[in-house]
């Protein structure tokens, strides 16, 4: 904590402006979940289409691989680098109404980044024949060759992704949530009208080639429908690399642990291909496949009560009592916010998870098989559902405290467990015991769940030294997941009395009273989101309807 902060005798969050600050949190997670909704569901719909025209194939295999390589860039300076060194220095500067300092550090980033990502765009380019040696040495002949190529063409839509990412942490610094989260829906409307226009007519590994072409053009819409709101709030924006402001110096400082982080982080996901590739064919996808859904809540909620908490957090001044009083109270009300709509989705994804598999991904070349498949991976990964998405919110508040190398070595620590659990469950475990070698796809994924835990424990038990305890709660945790086993029973007897039906009708009659059980039993155990999110619905609903709710 800087002496700045200590010596301050009046918090920015006065008593009288606890409640306005909880709304406008509230408000801003609403808007974030409702953005990436959208941009999931739009994405989801990319993901059935293209299972549809690709399923389990070689050339499926070679478009999941190949979007990795590139990715490391998006995610090496993207948008978690900036939520961790550059939101927390642009909001504080906000709060302390230094708008032309903002508006020099906002240009200053910009550039920075411009900078950064051409010249790792171009030698990206350049080395990609050595990439997909290091990365997924198990591709040969076409398969590598369409590896190659497709790597080549994502690359610079990467780049253009990376500023799109600093759009969105100069927008939710001025808490403009909603428009950041929600432009993926373009990225992803370009690839669907690729698939589209061109699956039913051309042969695989050329329609591979035009839907990453189209996935080029997808990036920079998404950057470009976000600067208009950009430049109106930046009204004048200091292109140029300085590096004497005191707050470019402070972003630099926080950028390089977040940086490093990411990388470690990148290295367990090259692992983890580099591990899959190694596999049958198949095996990359299904990996691919079963993430997508994994990550669906991993960012719907961890991510979009993180993302609006963080902004708040990081424009709290006072002494450090009075910071750790405002931190712990945010803190413990977005475990809850997390814990309401996770634990659900976990125990989904295990019990249910063939349902939810089918729902999305089962036509075409998907067949009922894969289904089966991807479903035991996505249960593997459900396991450290929980801990992934609750450690983005520590995360934040440790961002929030400026401390960027905490996170650091506790994602360092995961990522080497992770690693070494997930070469012993995917290349030795099968063995042992004596099932195909593609099973190996679960142990990478069971591999990353235990890893998660450790890290949730690290981060929760050295956040508690600065300030104080945070934690869900056992009855809170027990009430959410007794609910959810019951919900879950409730579902499978439905299934089972319904019988075989097309996929989209039992996704739609087997999860509905999924969610509508769950959702009374916890109104019963009294949680309090549940009554927060009953509110919310009252605003929709004709006054005739609104006498069948419960009252407080």
């Amino acid at each position: 904590m800087s002496k700045e902060n200590q010596n301050t005798t009046q918090p920015i969050e006065k008593p009288s402006s606890q409640t306005s600050s909880r709304k406008d949190s509230s408000a801003g997670a609403l808007l974030v979940a409702l953005g990436i909704f959208l941009s999931r569901i739009a994405g989801l719909i990319r993901e059935r289409i293209f299972a549809s025209y690709f399923g389990n194939s070689d050339a499926g295999d070679a478009f999941k691989s190949a979007q990795k390589i590139p990715n490391f860039l998006q995610n090496l300076f993207g948008e978690g680098v900036l939520s961790a060194s550059f939101i927390p220095v642009y909001s504080g500067l906000l709060a302390k109404e230094q708008e032309e300092e903002a508006n020099r550090l906002a240009g200053v980033v910009a550039s920075l980044l411009t900078l950064i990502t051409t010249i790792l765009v171009l030698l990206g380019v350049y080395f990609t024949p050595l990439l997909i040696d290091l990365i997924s040495p198990g591709f040969e002949g076409a398969k590598r060759l369409l590896t190659i190529r497709l790597v080549q063409i994502f690359f610079p839509g990467t780049g253009l992704l990376v500023l799109s990412a600093w759009c969105l942490g100069v927008l939710n610094s001025h808490r403009k949530f909603f428009l950041s989260y929600v432009a993926p829906v373009v990225w992803n409307a370009a690839q669907i009208a690729a698939l589209l226009a061109f699956g039913g007519s051309t042969a695989i590994d050329d329609l591979a080639i035009k839907v990453g072409w189209a996935l080029v053009v997808g990036s920079a819409l998404q950057f470009i429908i976000q600067l208009p709101v950009v430049f109106r709030l930046i009204k004048r924006l200091h292109l140029g690399v300085n590096f004497q402001l005191d707050s470019v110096r402070e972003v630099i400082k926080n950028f390089f642990p977040v940086v490093i982080a990411r990388g470690v982080v990148q290295i367990s996901g090259y692992t983890d291909n580099l591990l899959a590739s190694l596999l049958p064919t198949g095996a990359v996808s299904s990996i691919t496949y079963a993430q997508i859904l994994y990550t669906l809540p991993v960012s719907l909620f961890g991510m979009s009560v993180s993302a609006a908490e963080l902004p708040a957090m990081s424009s709290a001044v006072g002494t450090t009592e009075e910071i750790a009083e405002i931190l712990r109270k945010k803190l413990n009300n977005g475990l809850q916010q997390i814990a309401f709509f996770v634990i659900p989705s976990a125990m989904a994804f295990l019990a249910l998870g063939d349902v939810v598999v089918a729902t999305i991904y089962q036509t075409g070349k998907f067949s009922v098989s894969d289904t089966k498949y991807v479903w035991t991976v996505l249960a593997a990964f459900a396991v450290g559902l929980l801990a992934a998405t609750l450690g983005r919110l520590y995360s934040s508040t440790f961002y929030a405290l400026h401390d960027t190398r905490t996170p650091l070595k506790f994602a360092i620590i995961r990522i080497s467990m992770s690693i070494l659990l997930g070469i012993i469950f995917a290349l030795k475990v099968p063995g042992w015991l004596k099932v195909d070698d593609s099973w190996g796809t679960v142990g990478i994924a069971l591999a990353a769940g235990i890893s998660g835990w450790l890290e949730l424990f690290l981060l929760r038990q050295n956040l508690t030294k600065r300030i104080g305890k945070t934690a869900l709660g056992w009855a809170t945790g027990a009430k959410l997941w007794s609910s959810a086993a019951f919900a879950a029973l409730v579902a499978l007897g439905v299934k089972f009395f319904i019988g075989s039906q097309h996929p989209i009708i039992t996704g739609i009659l087997v999860l509905a009273p999924y969610g509508v059980t769950y959702f009374v039993l916890t109104t019963i155990f009294g949680i309090a989101q549940t009554r927060s999110v009953l509110k919310r619905v009252e605003r929709f609903l004709p006054s005739k309807l609104k006498r069948f709710l419960p009252k407080n």
